[in-house]
């Protein structure tokens, strides 16, 4: 059976972040995953708890959470590999831990930043490497690292490019973000990624092309790569996320597939 969750960041824009949870619920999903939930690295702790209840309450498991990445809106892609800023990132590590920590939730996704004018893209790698082997030690669970597509500076673009910084790390608690979209937006050949680095997978998350839409809205083979990646050992989690405007973001996935069997599972 395919475990879903659902990202509240990009799902439920109509409503306020604390009441995406209960929504998702409403909508029988048992597991919403989030990117960070605040414009900056180091909420007040009233901002946390409220959130901490209003995933509680609502009876979902928080099974994704993302790493402070910037003003997204405005372009920023993460905090990894941008040297004049991570301090911030650092002092986001201990803020993700403790959310983690509370909620269950052990997968954390690092993206890894755009490339910065100026700078020398070997300095950024470097940084890179400190700061997500900083990020793996500080938390319980696993530190995701994805392609990106749509951000014309990001330089992971490929399952390759993410696994080739993988391998450069000495932490056994990091892998591969394999969302289907990203990859096969970027030209990456999803089936032979997963062939190449299943074993690296820690995470998949999807939505359809072209429009980053509904499964069913464009004319990836999803439900096909979701079976490849099961059928090479994956067991984790899939993450909804795409955006819909439509009524019923979830006409696609009968509500009785809807609920995942959330004990136990790291990601």
């Amino acid at each position: 059976m395919t475990k879903w969750t659902v990202n509240c960041s990009i799902l439920y824009t109509g409503l306020p972040l604390l009441e995406r949870p209960a929504a998702a619920a409403a909508d029988g999903f048992t597991a919403v995953e989030f990117w960070w939930p605040w414009p900056v690295a180091v909420p007040g702790d009233r901002e946390v708890e409220a959130f901490v209840r209003a995933v509680e309450a609502a009876g979902v498991r928080l099974t994704g959470l993302n790493f402070f990445a910037g003003d997204m809106p405005g372009g920023d892609r993460g905090l990894v590999s941008w040297p004049d800023r991570s301090r911030e990132l650092l002092d986001n590590i201990p803020m993700v831990a403790a959310i983690g920590e509370r909620l269950g939730c052990r997968a954390f996704n690092a993206l890894y930043g755009n490339r910065v004018e100026g700078t020398d893209p070997k300095e950024q790698d470097d940084l890179a490497l400190e700061l997500l082997t900083a990020c793996a030690r500080g938390v319980t669970g696993t530190v995701l690292l994805e392609p990106v597509s749509g951000a014309p500076r990001y330089p992971l673009l490929t399952a390759d490019d993410a696994v080739g910084v993988l391998d450069r790390l000495d932490a056994p608690n990091v892998g591969l973000l394999a969302d289907f979209y990203h990859l096969a937006v970027n030209g990456d050949d999803v089936p032979a990624a997963i062939g190449r680095h299943a074993a690296r997978v820690a995470h998949v998350q999807i939505a359809d092309s072209p429009g980053r839409g509904a499964p069913g809205s464009g004319a990836l083979p999803l439900r096909q790569w979701i079976s490849d990646v099961h059928g090479a050992g994956y067991d984790g989690y899939i993450g909804l996320e795409y955006r819909s405007e439509e009524p019923d973001a979830f006409a696609w996935l009968p509500r009785d597939e809807r609920a995942a069997d959330t004990e136990g599972s790291s990601t």
